[in-house]
């Protein structure tokens, strides 16, 4: 963003819930299906029927409220009126002004605090499709709905405008989303529509200014769009504020193959849906023994997910930032059970959390239905030398695949075995013999003799086919270097 300016930004992102049945009624809440095959009478909104709460989307609600530090209160439901093909009654069942959960908090892995004005429940609307090259309502040629879709419980978490870069953002919505599944509220697959990201922009010159006036973004089904969204949106208002113009209030579509913000309609107001209580609910009012019960069943959040994990590498001397990095990875593909219960078992903290973050995450899906106590014996024969890292790599992968097994019986079967201490000085000694200048600069030691070393430990590996263990090689060298 150009020098000089500040972006304020706030998201409103929307999250189907994991529930089995729609919001009020009890068709099927299944991604995929045929177009218009889960729908019903009070989906569709004819004339004499009734919705019925899904007291497990509340459940889900309240688990969302619990895990955004939100207080939870006793809320009702409104008709929101508008008048758009995706939904077929043409009012939308929300909550407007006694949301169930307000006043939360989400806590970013940099240490900085967004805040939770609102996560309220909502039914979902249908999906309009628009045949036609733009993919959109202008130009195209006709337009299908499929209402499988409208009346599936949705939260809308609404965030405070504490945001103050793109990059700031993009890790809102990406813990936020780690958050949702934790909590088993949702999925969060974007590419599904399980959740869906809208952004407010706005732009100023200087902290002690007022808030400009906000645009909102729609259409945002990838955490990188968003980034690109925002960046574009402020560098837009940018542009019109120092021509002379004025930024108009409005609601935009990201075009992703344009890169760029369109004008999709006016900025509706609260006075504009027409807002009247649903006369066919009854307020929602939550005790405490029930709410008591709903955090009950939450597991770790990623924070203190992270965190158990940190504590693990400064127990044994500290964290580097690329180890940080593979504690992210980790707890975002859920696999930090693996790496606690390794170390609980003696592995190293440094050698667990790198075995996961860069093999077992190849194939998470596999990883997390991974017995531990395999996974251990493996680990635990590569820290004693059984295996080299290369073959303990070979192992897991087929661990992986086969969905557990005996890595003992496995590395034999491979033909993996410890090399003896002769045979591997043997080795060691014929490559440094092979390579005489390099091993004079590696004895003169200093940086460039430092960098050698990997230099011979590959070679070294490559002639043993990769059954040396590289902390024995790194003990020879060292040995015959004189230190």
């Amino acid at each position: 963003m150009k020098p000089g300016w500040e972006m304020v930004i706030g998201l409103e992102v929307h999250c189907e819930l994991k529930t089995a049945t729609k919001l009020f009624c009890g068709c099927p809440n299944m991604f995929g299906d045929e177009a218009n095959t889960n729908v019903c009478p009070v989906c569709l909104g004819l004339p004499g029927s009734l919705p019925v709460l899904n007291q497990k989307a509340v459940e889900l609600a309240m688990a969302i409220g619990t895990a955004l530090n939100c207080e939870i209160l006793p809320s009702t439901f409104h008709r929101k009126n508008y008048f758009y093909p995706d939904q077929a009654k043409d009012y939308q069942i929300s909550q407007y002004d006694e949301p169930i959960n307000v006043n939360g908090h989400l806590d970013l892995p940099d240490g900085s605090r967004v805040g939770i004005e609102r996560a309220h429940m909502e039914e979902d609307t249908g999906k309009t499709s628009h045949a036609g090259s733009s993919g959109r309502i202008h130009g195209s040629d006709y337009s299908l709905v499929d209402y499988n879709r409208s009346g599936v419980p949705l939260v809308e978490i609404v965030s405070a405008p504490d945001m103050r870069s793109s990059a700031q953002a993009r890790a809102y919505a990406g813990e936020l989303r780690a958050v949702l599944v934790a909590s088993g509220a949702s999925d969060g697959k974007m590419e599904e529509g399980s959740m869906r990201v809208d952004a407010n922009v706005s732009v100023r010159r200087s902290v002690d200014d007022p808030f400009g006036t906000r645009c909102e973004i729609k259409n945002l089904n990838s955490v990188r769009s968003l980034g690109r969204a925002i960046e574009y949106e402020a560098d837009r208002q940018i542009a019109l504020i120092e021509a002379g113009e004025v930024v108009v209030q409005q609601t935009r579509h990201w075009d992703e193959d344009a890169g760029r913000t369109v004008t999709l309609r006016s900025k509706e107001d609260a006075y504009d849906y027409r807002y009247f209580l649903e006369p066919d609910l009854v307020p929602l009012v939550p005790d405490a023994e029930w709410i008591d019960a709903v955090a009950d069943t939450l597991g770790m959040m990623p924070a203190v997910r992270r965190a158990r994990l940190v504590r693990l590498l400064e127990e044994s001397g500290g964290a580097s930032e690329s180890q940080l990095d593979q504690v992210a990875t980790v707890v975002d593909l859920r696999l930090d059970d693996l790496v606690v219960s390794a170390v609980a078992g003696g592995v190293s903290s440094g050698l667990a959390l790198a075995r996961t973050a860069n093999e077992a995450a190849n194939d998470a899906d596999a990883a997390r239905r991974l017995d531990p106590a395999a996974y251990l014996a493996l680990l635990t024969m590569e820290a004693a030398g059984t295996v080299s890292a290369t073959q303990a790599k070979a192992v897991l992968a087929d661990l992986l695949v086969r969905g557990g097994g005996d890595p003992a019986a496995m590395a034999k079967a491979k033909g993996f075995e410890a090399m003896s201490e002769d045979s591997l000085a043997s080795t060691v000694a014929e490559v440094v013999v092979a390579h005489p200048d390099e091993w004079g600069r590696y004895c003169e030691g200093g940086e460039k003799g430092d960098k050698l070393a990997g230099f011979f430990t590959g070679l070294v590996m490559k002639a043993t086919r990769g059954q040396a263990n590289g902390k024995a090689v790194a003990t020879e060298l060292q040995r015959l270097r004189g230190g």
